[in-house]
């Protein structure tokens, strides 16, 4: 992602992303999130969480089996892109919702 011009922070739970959200949301601009993060919570929960803090918070899922379900549990104006895909389409899906007439 950087050669897009945007740094990601890793983590490797929902919980921990959680908590580098609420850390440090000054500096984060966008959640991309597996909707499967394994034992906890998941994407969707994830993502419901911070838009509860920051309403409206750009969010970008990503998955390989959930996509059905994205009507039904992501949060309203997320986008989700499925697995697997270029780099530049996740590239292009954050830079849509930061900048809406991209």
């Amino acid at each position: 992602m950087s050669d897009s011009g945007f740094e990601a922070c890793s983590v490797h739970s929902g919980e921990a992303a959680m908590s580098t959200f609420c850390d440090g949301r000054k500096h984060c601009r966008a959640l991309l999130t597996d909707v499967n993060l394994g034992d906890g919570i998941s994407g969707w929960e994830l993502a419901r969480q911070i838009r509860e803090i920051t309403p409206g918070f750009p969010v970008v899922y990503m998955t390989s089996a959930s996509a059905p379900d994205w009507k039904s549990q992501g949060v309203d104006g997320s986008l989700l892109i499925e697995k697997p895909f270029a780099p530049a389409q996740l590239a292009a899906a954050v830079s849509q919702l930061l900048d809406p007439r991209a």
